[in-house]
């Protein structure tokens, strides 16, 4: 099979660039205009070509593009340009951008530039700050020289990055990468533009009704911070805090820095979002922005799914492309809209399974905590389960709907180390009230009831300690998790590292504490039950991800979200496909032996029909 490298150099201006729209918008718009490309087969010599777009699809035809693997550094942008362009179906798409990732974590740089300097095969060039602006006819013969051979390069490091970093990757996480991208370069859903219309039109009348019946007149009336704590809780949200740098004291946190306030201005109650947008003064909420999108995309065609690999800390996917497929409301007055807005073509059907309870159940696996893992294995309730441990009930017929709850909150809140405070904290995130004694004596039930659990926390906490000294010091079950002193991180059964870059101690309050070094968020601390939740979330997602390929092999995988997989199917064979897609979802890779895994499904004509 032939290796094709490619890279696209297209027109940009202030205006009209990357940073100021989206990717889906910019390769589609009538502005779009391919400068040249450079395409390198296998080890030859990478080739230039600039002309009209007709020029560059005579010379792209040249290329067996079907029987190659395709490669970019962000292949996402080449290969939409190549799908959605020039109509380009390779046999693998492959992308040093999301092998970086994986090799390397999302906390260093992945850019081109910085991955040729991390393996010091050369030096990204910088003629392309001389093409801001510029159309092709633009260009003298000498500069689009200079541009040919700049793209040259850049084609020439993606290569020999791929063959310094190929060897170390492993075929599943290759082939997942290209599952991954196909979501994007080869859409299949549609959109619903009448409902996205009538959505639109509801939030924004929506919107002036909510600040009407809040008797708000004035922006200062929402800048009083125990006002907009009122309204908050009006509509059944607990209002963040924080401690005052300046008291000491618990106070609001209403800064538009402050993290938990800018996660209520993506709430899924669109009522909280309007409240927030309307106190900072925006237009328009996340909800309306993302409809608007939804519009947008919807004239120019189907809805690529911009679902990026290796996203998280944990490798696991995440949204992209500024309209975040991972955090579709599910509940609250506008629950499931823009999911419902989401629809298969005509004569297919999408078909989702989402994992049941996958974090818990890898957790009480990883533990060895042998009646859980037993329980889950037989389809017990065992939020009831939880439920009667905690209210010393003899039956489950005699738990209650909001004694279940609380169960179901405590097996998926507490298995990471949680504190009574922050339990307290969470079930007031779903308007349940319980005193602080109540939730002390609920952890401590869920810990005596759950050692070996409890044990794993501290035995992580011995082995962050271990690893900040370079030694090693394995935990949880035998053989799952390998621990690697020598580049502080821990490595799965698939090959994926977690790493804790810059591990180190500090002293706090008289205790030794860890941290390590995150690109975004500066210094994290990590102790034993946040590397639980770490492994936890990257197990879930291997197995989630070798599912989501046994899947593949027989239907089209639209998109991934959290720990679902979403298909599309053809009409007339949904009953099959659904039955197909469970077996896949209920299926284990070898190295995950005796995991009691189960799953739902739905079929419907829109994704949201589907829950």
């Amino acid at each position: 099979m032939d290796l094709i490298t490619v890279d696209f150099e297209t027109f940009y201006s202030k205006d009209f660039s990357l940073s100021k729209i989206t990717t889906e918008e910019y390769i589609r718009s009538p502005e779009f205009e391919v400068i040249g490309v450079g395409v390198k087969l296998n080890d030859g010599p990478t080739q230039w070509a600039s002309g009209t777009e007709g020029e560059i699809n005579e010379f792209l035809q040249t290329f067996n593009w079907e029987e190659s693997v395709v490669l970019a550094h962000n292949t996402m942008f080449d290969g939409a340009i190549l799908s959605w362009r020039f109509g380009v179906t390779p046999c693998l798409w492959a992308d040093t951008l999301g092998i970086g990732r994986a090799l390397h974590g999302v906390d260093v740089g992945g850019s081109l530039r910085a991955l040729a300097e991390r393996y010091d095969i050369g030096v990204k060039g910088t003629e392309v700050l001389n093409a801001l602006g510029k159309r092709r006819s633009d260009f003298t013969d000498d500069e689009l020289a200079r541009y040919g051979d700049y793209c040259i390069n850049d084609v020439e490091l993606t290569y020999k990055l791929f063959r310094l970093m190929a060897p170390k990757i492993s075929k599943f996480e290759m082939r997942l990468i290209d599952l991954t991208l196909r979501m994007y370069t080869h859409p299949v859903l549609d959109l619903d533009i009448d409902l996205l219309n009538l959505h639109l039109n509801s939030l924004k009348q929506e919107k002036i009704d909510l600040l009407v019946a809040a008797n708000v007149t004035d922006k200062k009336d929402l800048m009083s911070n125990p006002k907009f704590a009122e309204l908050l809780r009006g509509l059944g949200v607990e209002p963040p805090m924080k401690v005052s740098p300046t008291t000491g004291k618990q106070t609001y946190a209403f800064a538009k820095s402050d993290e938990a306030f800018k996660a209520l201005a993506e709430h899924e109650d669109y009522r909280v979002q309007a409240l927030v947008a309307a106190r900072l003064g925006n237009k328009s909420t996340l909800e309306e922005t993302r409809t608007e999108r939804f519009l947008s995309i919807a004239e120019r065609g189907l809805l690529p799914a911009p679902v990026k690999y290796y996203a998280a800390h944990t490798g696991r996917w995440g949204g992209t492309d500024k309209i975040n497929l991972q955090n579709l409301p599910s509940r609250g007055p506008n629950a499931k809209v823009l999911k419902k807005a989401i629809i298969a073509p005509e004569g297919h059907m999408i078909v989702e399974a989402d994992s049941s309870q996958i974090e818990a159940r890898v957790l009480a696996w990883l533990a060895e905590q042998s009646d859980l893992v037993e329980a889950f294995a037989r389809g017990d309730d065992v939020y009831k389960k939880m439920a009667m441990q905690i209210y010393g009930l003899e039956s489950e017929d005699e738990v209650t709907k909001e004694q279940r709850f609380i169960g179901k909150t405590t097996i998926l809140g507490a298995g990471y180390g949680m504190g009574a405070e922050k339990f307290q904290g969470q079930l007031k995130t779903f308007g349940v009230d319980v005193d602080l004694a109540e939730c002390k004596r609920i952890i401590s039930i869920y810990r005596r009831a759950n050692s070996q659990i409890s044990q794993l926390w501290a035995d992580c906490n011995n082995m962050v300690a271990n690893l900040e000294r370079g030694q090693k010091y394995l935990f949880g079950k035998f053989g799952v998790i390998d621990v690697i002193p020598e580049e502080k991180a821990l490595r799965l059964p698939t090959g994926l590292t977690l790493y804790y870059h810059g591990l180190h101690a500090e002293m706090k309050d008289n205790r030794t504490e860890y941290f390590y070094k995150t690109r975004y968020k500066g210094v994290s601390r990590i102790y034993g039950g946040k590397v639980v939740e770490n492994v936890c979330q990257s197990i879930a997602r291997c197995v989630i991800g070798w599912q989501m390929l046994r899947i593949a092999k027989r239907y089209k995988v639209a998109m991934t979200v959290h720990d679902s997989v979403v298909c599309c199917v053809p009409e007339d064979q949904v009953a099959d496909a659904q039955a197909y897609v469970e077996e896949c979802m209920r299926s284990l890779p070898d190295w995950a032996d005796g995991l009691p895994i189960d799953c739902e499904s739905g079929v419907g004509k829109s994704y949201g029909d589907c829950d």
